[in-house]
Protein backbone atom coordinates (compact mmCIF):
# COMPACT_ATOMS: atom_id res chain seq x y z
CA UNK A 1 0.00 0.00 0.00
CA UNK A 2 1.26 3.27 -1.26
CA UNK A 3 2.30 5.93 1.36
CA UNK A 4 -0.04 8.87 1.58
CA UNK A 5 0.09 12.52 2.48
CA UNK A 6 -2.61 13.93 4.51
CA UNK A 7 -4.24 17.58 4.72
CA UNK A 8 -4.74 19.22 0.89
CA UNK A 9 -2.37 15.84 -0.94
CA UNK A 10 0.31 16.21 1.96
CA UNK A 11 -0.40 20.60 1.45
CA UNK A 12 -1.02 22.99 3.30
CA UNK A 13 -0.71 26.52 2.31
CA UNK A 14 0.74 25.18 -1.23
CA UNK A 15 3.40 23.70 0.54
CA UNK A 16 4.52 19.88 0.43
CA UNK A 17 5.74 18.66 4.14
CA UNK A 18 8.38 16.13 3.58
CA UNK A 19 8.12 13.11 5.95
CA UNK A 20 9.79 12.96 9.39
CA UNK A 21 14.07 13.24 9.27
CA UNK A 22 13.63 9.41 11.02
CA UNK A 23 12.16 7.30 8.40
CA UNK A 24 11.64 4.84 11.88
CA UNK A 25 8.98 7.32 13.04
CA UNK A 26 5.60 5.92 11.51
CA UNK A 27 2.04 4.94 13.49
CA UNK A 28 3.56 2.51 15.10
CA UNK A 29 6.27 4.21 17.00
CA UNK A 30 3.64 3.47 19.71
CA UNK A 31 2.81 1.83 22.79
CA UNK A 32 0.94 -1.21 22.45
CA UNK A 33 -1.98 0.85 24.75
CA UNK A 34 -2.61 3.60 21.85
CA UNK A 35 -3.55 0.75 19.72
CA UNK A 36 -5.76 -1.24 22.11
CA UNK A 37 -7.21 1.53 23.29
CA UNK A 38 -8.52 2.98 19.78
CA UNK A 39 -9.93 -0.65 18.99
CA UNK A 40 -11.56 -0.15 22.48
CA UNK A 41 -12.61 3.14 20.86
CA UNK A 42 -13.79 1.65 18.01
CA UNK A 43 -15.93 -1.68 19.71
CA UNK A 44 -17.55 0.99 21.73
CA UNK A 45 -18.59 3.17 18.82
CA UNK A 46 -16.59 6.15 20.48
CA UNK A 47 -13.48 6.29 17.76
CA UNK A 48 -14.83 9.56 16.40
CA UNK A 49 -16.01 11.62 19.12
CA UNK A 50 -14.18 14.99 19.75
CA UNK A 51 -11.22 15.86 22.55
CA UNK A 52 -9.02 17.78 23.34
CA UNK A 53 -5.30 16.53 24.71
CA UNK A 54 -2.41 19.01 26.19
CA UNK A 55 1.02 18.22 25.93
CA UNK A 56 2.81 19.40 28.98
CA UNK A 57 5.91 18.83 31.11
CA UNK A 58 5.35 19.34 34.64
CA UNK A 59 8.87 20.26 36.02
CA UNK A 60 11.73 22.53 34.53
CA UNK A 61 15.45 20.13 33.81
CA UNK A 62 18.41 20.44 35.14
CA UNK A 63 17.42 22.18 38.51
CA UNK A 64 16.52 25.47 36.33
CA UNK A 65 13.56 27.63 35.96
CA UNK A 66 13.16 27.50 32.41
CA UNK A 67 13.11 25.18 29.35
CA UNK A 68 13.24 25.26 25.32
CA UNK A 69 10.51 23.94 23.42
CA UNK A 70 11.91 21.81 20.87
CA UNK A 71 10.57 18.74 18.25
CA UNK A 72 7.41 20.82 16.76
CA UNK A 73 8.59 20.39 13.15
CA UNK A 74 8.92 16.64 13.24
CA UNK A 75 5.61 16.74 14.96
CA UNK A 76 3.68 18.09 12.12
CA UNK A 77 5.81 16.10 9.48
CA UNK A 78 4.75 12.80 11.13
CA UNK A 79 1.30 14.34 11.19
CA UNK A 80 1.27 15.00 7.16
CA UNK A 81 3.09 11.61 6.34
CA UNK A 82 0.11 9.82 8.74
CA UNK A 83 -0.62 6.49 7.31
CA UNK A 84 -0.34 2.85 8.18
CA UNK A 85 0.70 0.55 5.46
CA UNK A 86 -1.26 -2.64 4.92
CA UNK A 87 1.46 -4.49 6.70
CA UNK A 88 1.77 -2.46 9.08
CA UNK A 89 -1.77 -3.21 9.59
CA UNK A 90 -1.27 -7.49 9.52
CA UNK A 91 0.97 -6.65 12.08
CA UNK A 92 -1.13 -4.69 14.73
CA UNK A 93 -4.23 -7.14 14.09
CA UNK A 94 -2.06 -9.90 14.84
CA UNK A 95 -1.13 -7.90 17.43
CA UNK A 96 -4.26 -7.57 19.01
CA UNK A 97 -6.24 -10.86 20.11
CA UNK A 98 -9.81 -11.19 18.81
CA UNK A 99 -9.47 -8.10 16.65
CA UNK A 100 -11.88 -8.01 13.79
CA UNK A 101 -10.94 -7.39 10.47
CA UNK A 102 -13.73 -4.07 10.24
CA UNK A 103 -10.97 -2.21 12.58
CA UNK A 104 -8.32 -3.54 10.32
CA UNK A 105 -10.28 -1.16 7.43
CA UNK A 106 -11.19 1.57 10.14
CA UNK A 107 -7.00 1.62 10.22
CA UNK A 108 -6.81 1.73 6.42
CA UNK A 109 -8.76 4.92 5.96
CA UNK A 110 -7.02 6.54 9.02
CA UNK A 111 -5.19 9.84 8.32
CA UNK A 112 -4.90 13.64 10.37
CA UNK A 113 -7.57 15.34 8.16
CA UNK A 114 -9.20 16.06 11.44
CA UNK A 115 -6.73 16.87 13.29
CA UNK A 116 -5.67 20.26 14.52
CA UNK A 117 -2.67 21.14 16.50
CA UNK A 118 -2.37 24.69 18.24
CA UNK A 119 1.47 25.12 19.70
CA UNK A 120 3.49 27.15 21.17
CA UNK A 121 6.65 28.27 18.39
CA UNK A 122 9.32 26.30 18.62
CA UNK A 123 12.31 27.69 19.97
CA UNK A 124 10.22 29.44 22.72
CA UNK A 125 11.19 29.49 26.38
CA UNK A 126 8.63 27.56 28.27
CA UNK A 127 7.34 26.51 31.78
CA UNK A 128 5.34 23.90 33.64
CA UNK A 129 1.67 22.99 33.27
CA UNK A 130 1.57 25.68 30.22
CA UNK A 131 0.39 23.23 26.95
CA UNK A 132 2.80 23.45 24.34
CA UNK A 133 0.56 21.95 22.20
CA UNK A 134 -2.76 21.36 21.92
CA UNK A 135 -4.25 18.57 20.06
CA UNK A 136 -7.53 18.44 19.00
CA UNK A 137 -9.47 15.74 16.53
CA UNK A 138 -11.17 12.14 16.60
CA UNK A 139 -10.36 10.36 19.99
CA UNK A 140 -8.81 7.27 18.76
CA UNK A 141 -6.39 9.32 16.09
CA UNK A 142 -5.25 11.44 18.70
CA UNK A 143 -4.19 8.76 21.02
CA UNK A 144 -2.47 7.14 18.07
CA UNK A 145 -0.31 10.44 18.32
CA UNK A 146 0.60 11.19 22.23
CA UNK A 147 3.77 8.35 22.10
CA UNK A 148 5.01 9.89 18.70
CA UNK A 149 4.79 13.46 19.64
CA UNK A 150 5.86 12.65 23.65
CA UNK A 151 9.21 10.56 21.60
CA UNK A 152 9.63 13.58 19.08
CA UNK A 153 9.30 16.33 22.19
CA UNK A 154 10.51 15.30 24.85
CA UNK A 155 14.30 14.50 24.43
CA UNK A 156 14.38 17.75 21.87
CA UNK A 157 13.60 20.12 24.28
CA UNK A 158 15.58 18.48 26.89
CA UNK A 159 18.41 18.86 24.77
CA UNK A 160 18.18 22.27 23.44
CA UNK A 161 17.40 23.76 27.01
CA UNK A 162 20.50 21.58 27.72
CA UNK A 163 22.36 23.23 25.20
CA UNK A 164 20.74 26.48 25.99
CA UNK A 165 22.10 26.41 29.67
CA UNK A 166 25.72 25.75 28.48
CA UNK A 167 25.32 28.85 26.21
CA UNK A 168 24.10 30.90 29.19
CA UNK A 169 27.31 29.62 31.23
CA UNK A 170 29.80 29.89 28.73
CA UNK A 171 28.39 33.18 27.52
CA UNK A 172 27.31 35.26 24.38
CA UNK A 173 31.53 35.52 22.83
CA UNK A 174 32.56 31.91 23.12
CA UNK A 175 31.72 29.75 20.52
CA UNK A 176 30.05 26.39 21.38
CA UNK A 177 30.56 23.50 19.41
CA UNK A 178 28.92 19.79 19.53
CA UNK A 179 31.44 17.24 19.63
CA UNK A 180 28.69 13.78 20.49
CA UNK A 181 28.32 12.47 18.06
CA UNK A 182 30.42 9.16 19.13
CA UNK A 183 28.44 9.34 22.66
CA UNK A 184 24.90 9.85 21.54
CA UNK A 185 22.44 7.27 21.67
CA UNK A 186 22.59 5.89 18.54
CA UNK A 187 22.24 7.40 14.88
CA UNK A 188 18.74 9.18 16.19
CA UNK A 189 20.35 10.46 19.36
CA UNK A 190 23.08 11.98 17.44
CA UNK A 191 21.41 13.72 14.66
CA UNK A 192 18.72 15.02 16.71
CA UNK A 193 21.20 16.23 19.01
CA UNK A 194 23.18 18.04 16.53
CA UNK A 195 19.96 19.74 15.24
CA UNK A 196 18.59 20.55 18.52
CA UNK A 197 21.79 22.16 20.26
CA UNK A 198 21.89 24.31 17.71
CA UNK A 199 18.37 25.44 17.94
CA UNK A 200 19.47 26.15 21.66
CA UNK A 201 22.32 28.38 20.92
CA UNK A 202 25.37 26.00 19.83
CA UNK A 203 27.49 27.72 16.99
CA UNK A 204 28.51 24.64 14.74
CA UNK A 205 28.76 20.11 15.00
CA UNK A 206 30.88 17.58 13.99
CA UNK A 207 28.26 15.35 12.71
CA UNK A 208 28.56 15.58 9.06
CA UNK A 209 25.29 14.36 8.35
CA UNK A 210 23.18 17.05 10.89
CA UNK A 211 25.23 19.65 8.80
CA UNK A 212 23.70 17.96 5.45
CA UNK A 213 20.15 17.42 6.93
CA UNK A 214 20.21 21.02 8.52
CA UNK A 215 22.89 23.50 7.45
CA UNK A 216 24.51 23.72 10.44
CA UNK A 217 27.92 24.90 10.22
CA UNK A 218 30.54 22.02 10.61
CA UNK A 219 33.70 22.44 12.46
CA UNK A 220 36.66 19.57 13.59
CA UNK A 221 40.05 19.22 13.44
CA UNK A 222 41.94 16.11 13.86
CA UNK A 223 42.68 12.93 16.38
CA UNK A 224 45.57 12.16 18.78
CA UNK A 225 45.78 8.99 15.99
CA UNK A 226 46.89 11.43 13.11
CA UNK A 227 49.33 13.07 15.17
CA UNK A 228 50.70 9.51 16.46
CA UNK A 229 50.89 8.08 13.20
CA UNK A 230 53.80 9.67 12.00
CA UNK A 231 57.25 8.26 12.59
CA UNK A 232 59.10 11.42 11.19
CA UNK A 233 59.82 14.39 8.38
CA UNK A 234 60.67 11.50 6.20
CA UNK A 235 57.04 10.71 5.82
CA UNK A 236 56.47 13.78 3.56
CA UNK A 237 56.95 13.76 0.21
CA UNK A 238 55.06 16.73 -1.26
CA UNK A 239 56.71 19.34 0.62
CA UNK A 240 55.56 21.75 -1.94
CA UNK A 241 53.09 24.98 -1.25
CA UNK A 242 51.80 27.97 -2.98
CA UNK A 243 51.31 31.13 -1.52
CA UNK A 244 47.67 32.34 -0.26
CA UNK A 245 47.62 34.56 -3.23
CA UNK A 246 48.67 32.07 -5.70
CA UNK A 247 52.02 34.11 -7.40
CA UNK A 248 54.48 32.24 -5.00
CA UNK A 249 55.66 29.12 -4.71
CA UNK A 250 57.37 27.38 -1.53
CA UNK A 251 59.62 24.79 -2.94
CA UNK A 252 60.11 23.14 0.89
CA UNK A 253 57.55 24.42 2.98
CA UNK A 254 59.42 21.70 6.06
CA UNK A 255 62.39 24.10 5.91
CA UNK A 256 60.80 26.87 6.45
CA UNK A 257 58.78 25.68 9.30
CA UNK A 258 62.63 24.70 10.53
CA UNK A 259 63.34 28.18 10.19
CA UNK A 260 60.43 29.22 11.81
CA UNK A 261 61.54 26.91 14.83
CA UNK A 262 64.76 28.09 15.71
CA UNK A 263 63.39 31.61 15.47
CA UNK A 264 60.56 31.11 18.19
CA UNK A 265 63.79 29.37 20.21
CA UNK A 266 66.01 32.04 19.76
CA UNK A 267 63.09 34.57 20.90
CA UNK A 268 64.05 36.17 24.27
CA UNK A 269 60.70 36.10 26.05
CA UNK A 270 60.52 31.94 25.21
CA UNK A 271 63.99 31.11 26.54
CA UNK A 272 63.88 28.14 28.74
CA UNK A 273 59.87 27.03 28.11
CA UNK A 274 61.22 24.31 25.36
CA UNK A 275 64.65 22.59 24.20
CA UNK A 276 63.66 19.80 21.79
CA UNK A 277 60.12 19.33 20.30
CA UNK A 278 58.65 16.10 19.12
CA UNK A 279 59.54 15.47 15.54
CA UNK A 280 56.85 13.58 14.94
CA UNK A 281 54.36 15.69 15.93
CA UNK A 282 55.68 18.26 14.11
CA UNK A 283 55.51 15.98 10.95
CA UNK A 284 52.09 15.65 11.74
CA UNK A 285 51.12 19.21 11.60
CA UNK A 286 53.44 20.17 8.68
CA UNK A 287 51.41 17.50 6.67
CA UNK A 288 47.94 18.70 8.14
CA UNK A 289 49.10 22.10 7.18
CA UNK A 290 49.85 21.43 3.63
CA UNK A 291 46.39 19.91 3.69
CA UNK A 292 44.49 22.77 5.01
CA UNK A 293 46.34 25.48 4.43
CA UNK A 294 43.42 28.25 5.06
CA UNK A 295 42.12 26.27 7.16
CA UNK A 296 45.10 25.26 9.85
CA UNK A 297 43.97 24.31 13.31
CA UNK A 298 45.90 21.68 15.83
CA UNK A 299 45.44 19.24 18.20
CA UNK A 300 48.62 20.21 20.57
CA UNK A 301 48.09 17.66 23.72
CA UNK A 302 49.63 14.52 21.99
CA UNK A 303 52.88 14.41 23.66
CA UNK A 304 53.59 17.69 26.05
CA UNK A 305 51.39 21.39 25.29
CA UNK A 306 54.52 23.81 26.34
CA UNK A 307 57.06 21.73 25.50
CA UNK A 308 55.93 20.39 21.88
CA UNK A 309 52.58 21.37 20.72
CA UNK A 310 52.43 24.84 20.93
CA UNK A 311 56.16 25.84 19.97
CA UNK A 312 55.61 22.76 17.11
CA UNK A 313 51.94 24.34 16.46
CA UNK A 314 53.53 28.28 16.39
CA UNK A 315 56.87 27.44 13.70
CA UNK A 316 53.57 25.84 11.08
CA UNK A 317 51.40 29.04 11.80
CA UNK A 318 54.74 31.19 11.34
CA UNK A 319 55.14 29.68 7.95
CA UNK A 320 51.66 29.68 6.69
CA UNK A 321 51.84 33.35 7.76
CA UNK A 322 55.08 34.15 5.73
CA UNK A 323 53.15 32.19 2.45
CA UNK A 324 49.83 34.88 3.30
CA UNK A 325 47.99 32.36 5.03
CA UNK A 326 46.53 32.58 8.83
CA UNK A 327 46.24 29.46 10.98
CA UNK A 328 42.98 29.49 12.89
CA UNK A 329 44.38 28.04 16.28
CA UNK A 330 44.60 25.30 18.86
CA UNK A 331 42.81 22.40 20.58
CA UNK A 332 43.72 21.66 23.96
CA UNK A 333 41.69 18.03 24.96
CA UNK A 334 43.92 17.53 28.46
CA UNK A 335 45.13 19.18 31.63
CA UNK A 336 44.06 22.15 33.11
CA UNK A 337 42.46 23.96 30.80
CA UNK A 338 42.47 26.96 32.52
CA UNK A 339 46.47 27.11 33.46
CA UNK A 340 47.30 25.67 29.70
CA UNK A 341 44.80 28.23 28.05
CA UNK A 342 46.54 31.36 29.83
CA UNK A 343 49.68 29.57 29.20
CA UNK A 344 49.28 29.18 25.51
CA UNK A 345 47.48 32.91 24.97
CA UNK A 346 50.91 34.37 26.73
CA UNK A 347 53.08 32.48 24.16
CA UNK A 348 51.14 33.44 21.35
CA UNK A 349 51.43 37.06 22.58
CA UNK A 350 55.01 36.86 23.09
CA UNK A 351 55.52 35.35 19.64
CA UNK A 352 53.21 38.56 18.05
CA UNK A 353 55.20 40.96 20.11
CA UNK A 354 58.70 39.39 19.25
CA UNK A 355 58.30 38.39 15.69
CA UNK A 356 55.93 41.55 14.81
CA UNK A 357 53.90 38.96 13.45
CA UNK A 358 49.94 40.64 13.47
CA UNK A 359 47.16 39.12 15.19
CA UNK A 360 49.12 36.43 16.27
CA UNK A 361 48.34 36.88 19.72
CA UNK A 362 44.33 36.38 19.03
CA UNK A 363 44.20 32.99 17.74
CA UNK A 364 41.42 30.48 18.53
CA UNK A 365 41.91 28.35 21.97
CA UNK A 366 39.64 25.59 21.91
CA UNK A 367 38.85 23.01 25.20
CA UNK A 368 37.47 20.16 25.31
CA UNK A 369 37.64 17.04 27.65
CA UNK A 370 34.13 15.82 28.73
CA UNK A 371 33.08 19.34 29.63
CA UNK A 372 30.06 19.81 31.22
CA UNK A 373 27.83 23.11 32.79
CA UNK A 374 29.52 22.82 36.00
CA UNK A 375 33.10 22.39 34.06
CA UNK A 376 32.56 25.62 31.94
CA UNK A 377 31.65 27.71 35.13
CA UNK A 378 34.31 26.89 36.71
CA UNK A 379 36.82 27.93 34.06
CA UNK A 380 35.25 30.98 33.99
CA UNK A 381 35.74 31.64 38.18
CA UNK A 382 39.43 30.36 37.74
CA UNK A 383 39.96 32.86 34.79
CA UNK A 384 40.89 31.12 31.23
CA UNK A 385 41.45 32.29 27.66
CA UNK A 386 39.92 29.57 25.60
CA UNK A 387 37.62 30.66 22.80
CA UNK A 388 35.50 27.94 21.98
CA UNK A 389 34.45 24.86 23.46
CA UNK A 390 34.11 21.76 22.08
CA UNK A 391 31.20 19.77 24.58
CA UNK A 392 29.85 16.32 24.10
CA UNK A 393 28.84 13.60 26.17
CA UNK A 394 27.48 15.44 28.72
CA UNK A 395 25.71 17.71 26.52
CA UNK A 396 24.19 15.10 23.96
CA UNK A 397 23.39 12.40 26.64
CA UNK A 398 22.13 14.97 28.73
CA UNK A 399 23.73 13.52 31.51
CA UNK A 400 22.69 15.51 34.33
CA UNK A 401 18.86 14.62 33.69
CA UNK A 402 17.68 11.68 31.67
CA UNK A 403 14.26 12.63 30.81
CA UNK A 404 12.05 15.49 30.45
CA UNK A 405 8.67 13.71 31.27
CA UNK A 406 5.91 15.51 29.11
CA UNK A 407 2.79 14.37 29.35
CA UNK A 408 0.03 13.94 27.06
CA UNK A 409 -3.54 14.26 28.90
CA UNK A 410 -7.00 14.53 27.53
CA UNK A 411 -8.71 17.78 29.45
CA UNK A 412 -12.55 17.42 26.92
CA UNK A 413 -14.02 15.57 25.47
CA UNK A 414 -17.68 16.44 23.34
CA UNK A 415 -17.22 20.18 24.88
CA UNK A 416 -16.99 18.21 28.21
CA UNK A 417 -13.85 19.02 30.14
CA UNK A 418 -12.32 16.31 31.87
CA UNK A 419 -9.85 16.57 34.75
CA UNK A 420 -7.17 13.57 36.00
CA UNK A 421 -7.00 13.38 39.69
CA UNK A 422 -4.31 12.33 42.44
CA UNK A 423 -3.33 12.36 45.46
CA UNK A 424 -0.15 14.38 44.28
CA UNK A 425 -1.13 17.49 43.06
CA UNK A 426 1.70 17.99 40.26
CA UNK A 427 -0.30 15.46 38.54
CA UNK A 428 -3.65 17.05 38.33
CA UNK A 429 -4.42 17.93 34.94
CA UNK A 430 -5.93 21.46 33.93
CA UNK A 431 -9.73 20.90 31.92
CA UNK A 432 -10.81 22.43 29.21
CA UNK A 433 -9.96 23.81 26.35
CA UNK A 434 -7.49 26.68 27.02
CA UNK A 435 -5.92 29.94 25.78
CA UNK A 436 -2.40 31.25 26.90
CA UNK A 437 -0.96 34.57 26.80
CA UNK A 438 2.50 35.71 28.28
CA UNK A 439 2.10 38.86 30.10
CA UNK A 440 5.17 41.70 30.16
CA UNK A 441 5.78 44.07 32.47
CA UNK A 442 6.93 47.72 31.93
CA UNK A 443 10.55 46.37 31.94
CA UNK A 444 10.28 44.38 29.04
CA UNK A 445 10.40 41.00 30.67
CA UNK A 446 8.02 38.16 30.84
CA UNK A 447 5.95 38.13 34.37
CA UNK A 448 3.81 35.64 33.73
CA UNK A 449 1.88 32.76 31.84
CA UNK A 450 -1.49 32.71 32.26
CA UNK A 451 -4.40 30.05 31.35
CA UNK A 452 -7.49 30.94 30.40
CA UNK A 453 -11.07 29.29 29.26
CA UNK A 454 -11.43 29.53 25.50
CA UNK A 455 -14.18 31.45 25.51
CA UNK A 456 -13.24 34.36 28.04
CA UNK A 457 -11.97 37.80 26.97
CA UNK A 458 -8.31 38.20 26.44
CA UNK A 459 -6.11 39.86 28.97
CA UNK A 460 -5.72 43.61 27.81
CA UNK A 461 -3.01 46.01 28.09
CA UNK A 462 -2.95 48.37 31.13
CA UNK A 463 -5.77 46.66 32.64
CA UNK A 464 -5.68 44.78 36.36
CA UNK A 465 -5.82 40.86 35.92
CA UNK A 466 -6.07 38.86 38.79
CA UNK A 467 -3.76 36.05 38.38
CA UNK A 468 -3.86 32.64 40.73
CA UNK A 469 -2.05 29.51 40.94
CA UNK A 470 -3.71 26.28 39.90
CA UNK A 471 -4.03 24.46 42.98
CA UNK A 472 -2.70 27.00 46.20
CA UNK A 473 -5.09 29.58 46.92
CA UNK A 474 -3.02 31.26 48.58
CA UNK A 475 -0.61 32.06 45.71
CA UNK A 476 -2.25 35.23 43.76
CA UNK A 477 -1.80 38.43 42.70
CA UNK A 478 -2.94 41.20 40.44
CA UNK A 479 -0.79 41.90 37.16
CA UNK A 480 -1.06 44.87 35.34
CA UNK A 481 0.41 44.05 31.65
CA UNK A 482 2.31 46.01 29.57
CA UNK A 483 2.25 43.81 26.56
CA UNK A 484 0.05 40.54 25.82
CA UNK A 485 1.32 37.73 23.49
CA UNK A 486 -1.13 34.48 22.72
CA UNK A 487 1.28 31.22 22.78
CA UNK A 488 -0.85 28.36 20.96
CA UNK A 489 -0.82 29.25 17.03
CA UNK A 490 -2.21 26.83 14.88
CA UNK A 491 0.12 24.71 13.19
CA UNK A 492 -2.37 22.16 11.72
CA UNK A 493 -5.67 22.16 10.38
CA UNK A 494 -5.99 18.93 8.14
CA UNK A 495 -7.95 19.84 5.24
CA UNK A 496 -9.29 23.30 5.90
CA UNK A 497 -8.24 25.71 3.72
CA UNK A 498 -8.11 28.08 6.54
CA UNK A 499 -4.33 29.74 7.28
CA UNK A 500 -1.69 28.13 9.27
CA UNK A 501 1.53 29.08 10.89
CA UNK A 502 4.41 28.04 8.44
CA UNK A 503 7.13 26.00 9.70
CA UNK A 504 10.35 28.30 9.88
CA UNK A 505 13.87 27.14 9.55
CA UNK A 506 15.89 26.17 11.94
CA UNK A 507 17.92 29.37 12.01
CA UNK A 508 15.50 31.31 12.65
CA UNK A 509 14.31 28.44 15.50
CA UNK A 510 17.70 29.15 16.99
CA UNK A 511 17.11 33.03 16.60
CA UNK A 512 13.90 32.56 18.84
CA UNK A 513 15.30 30.72 21.52
CA UNK A 514 18.36 33.35 21.81
CA UNK A 515 16.31 36.26 21.59
CA UNK A 516 14.11 34.93 24.31
CA UNK A 517 16.42 34.42 26.81
CA UNK A 518 18.24 37.64 26.29
CA UNK A 519 14.57 39.26 26.96
CA UNK A 520 14.19 36.98 30.42
CA UNK A 521 14.42 38.49 34.10
CA UNK A 522 18.49 37.22 34.99
CA UNK A 523 16.58 35.86 38.56
CA UNK A 524 15.02 33.43 36.93
CA UNK A 525 18.26 32.51 34.42
CA UNK A 526 21.02 31.81 37.41
CA UNK A 527 22.45 28.16 38.02
CA UNK A 528 22.03 28.79 41.97
CA UNK A 529 18.66 29.09 43.17
CA UNK A 530 17.09 30.23 40.35
CA UNK A 531 13.78 32.63 40.68
CA UNK A 532 10.97 30.13 39.91
CA UNK A 533 8.64 31.83 36.74
CA UNK A 534 5.03 32.07 37.55
CA UNK A 535 2.39 30.21 35.41
CA UNK A 536 -1.18 31.16 36.40
CA UNK A 537 -4.82 30.59 35.49
CA UNK A 538 -7.27 32.87 35.19
CA UNK A 539 -10.11 33.80 38.27
CA UNK A 540 -12.61 31.82 36.63
CA UNK A 541 -10.32 28.71 35.57
CA UNK A 542 -9.27 28.21 38.87
CA UNK A 543 -12.78 28.09 40.14
CA UNK A 544 -13.87 25.59 37.33
CA UNK A 545 -10.79 23.69 38.09
CA UNK A 546 -12.04 23.08 41.97
CA UNK A 547 -15.69 22.79 40.88
CA UNK A 548 -14.88 20.04 38.86
CA UNK A 549 -12.04 18.77 41.15
CA UNK A 550 -15.15 18.38 43.91
CA UNK A 551 -17.45 17.22 41.32
CA UNK A 552 -15.42 14.23 40.15
CA UNK A 553 -13.81 13.23 43.67
CA UNK A 554 -15.92 10.58 45.63
CA UNK A 555 -16.73 11.21 48.79
CA UNK A 556 -15.28 9.08 51.24
CA UNK A 557 -17.58 7.62 54.46
CA UNK A 558 -16.67 7.31 57.60
CA UNK A 559 -17.83 4.16 60.27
Amino acid sequence: MEKKQNGLDGKQSGRVINGPTNPMVTPLLNDLYQFTMAYAYWKAGKQSERSVFDLYFRKNPFGGEYTIFAGLEECIKFLANFNLTDEEIDFVRDSLPGCEEAFCDYLRGLDCSDIEVYAISEGSVVFPKVPLLRIEGPVAVVQLLETPFLNLINYASLVATNAARHRFVAGKSKLLLEFGARRAQGPDGAISASKYCYLGGFDATSNVAAGRLFGIPLRGTHSHAFVSSFMSLDEIVDKVLRSSDGKGTCEDFICLVQTCLTKIQNSSSLQGIFSETNQSELAAFISYALAFPNSFLALVDTYDVMKSGIPNFCAVALALNELGYKAVGIRLDSGDLAYLSTEVRKFFCAIERDLKVPDFGKMIITASNDLNEETVDALNKQGHEVDAFGIGTNLVTCYAQAALGCVFKLVEINNQPRIKLSEDVTKVSIPCKKRTYRLFGKEGYPLVDIMTGENEPPPKVGERLLCRHPFNESKRAYVVPQRVEELLKCYWRGNADEAREELEPLKELRNRCIKQLENMRPDHMRRLNPTPYKVSVSAKLYDFIHFLWLNEAPVGELH
